[in-house]
């Protein structure tokens, strides 16, 4: 009976040591992993190498998309995310009201700065690329995720071009898109708080196939266009020059074209 009694107490000890060495690893791990679990995967765009340089250093993680906001332009200067083919989903959810971002320190333009402005709020992260699951697409409705758009650029060119970057996500199964405004002190501003409405829009995607990257890049005037997307490709070098980030540090010598 004393024999079971040992041999009872020695593999509870054991197992509560595993349990405890178990715990401690997980917990490390998710210290050490800058996004979450579920795209902390080997073979995942979406990594901290691919993310642009902030020239305002408020980086913004959400779990499915980055930023770096602009308080004095209160917007993001770029929004950065992965879209994968298996993200490709009409998940039909009901759209929610657009709300201030409580991750952004300096506190996110309120939605009523666009209330009769006459310009729309126009996702940089767009909502479809999210439907693949609900908090995902919730989360593109924070004001720290818009800019002012003129509907006819919001719901034409700048539409197509969204739609254009879903059919690059299904042909290449994974893209890293970087999207926003190009930023001015000449800005018209609106509202309150002086948001400023952005003459152009630049959006870059991004592949990878074994070793090789390559991308291409757009800047188009927030006007409505009938012209082709590909009239307004540019090399990646002309928004860095507008911009002044660095839209991929860690990718030495990439060049953009209109071969994707």
């Amino acid at each position: 009976m004393k024999n079971y009694i040992v041999l009872g107490l020695i593999s509870f000890v054991l197992w509560s040591c595993k349990k405890e060495s178990s715990t401690e690893s997980v917990t490390l791990q998710e210290k050490q992993s800058p996004f979450s679990s579920a795209q902390n995967t080997t073979d995942s765009l979406y990594t901290i190498a691919y993310l642009p340089t902030s020239t305002t250093k408020q980086i913004v993680k959400h779990k499915y998309y980055t930023l770096s906001y602009n308080e004095k332009y209160e917007q993001a200067e770029w929004v950065a995310y992965e879209l994968k083919k298996e993200y490709l989903k009409n998940g039909d959810y009901k759209r929610p009201y657009f709300i201030e971002d409580p991750k952004v320190t300096t506190g996110s333009a309120d939605w009523r700065n666009y209330k009769k402005s006459g310009y729309d709020k126009g996702h940089l992260c767009p909502a479809g690329d999210m439907e693949f699951d609900k908090n995902a697409y919730n989360d593109t409705f924070y004001t720290s995720n818009i800019s002012p758009q003129k509907h006819d650029f919001n719901s034409g060119i700048w539409n197509r071009l969204e739609q254009k970057t879903r059919y690059w996500a299904d042909k290449y199964n994974d893209i890293y898109v970087v999207t926003g405004g190009i930023l001015n002190d000449s800005d018209k501003k609106i509202g309150t708080e002086n948001v400023a409405v952005p003459k152009y829009f630049y959006k870059i995607i991004l592949t990878k196939s074994g070793k090789e990257h390559k991308a291409i890049a757009f800047l188009v005037p927030n006007e409505d266009s009938d012209k082709s997307l590909y009239d307004f490709v540019v090399p990646i070098e002309t928004l860095e020059k507008m911009t002044g980030i660095d839209f991929f540090p860690n990718l030495k010598n990439l060049k953009s074209s209109k071969d994707f």
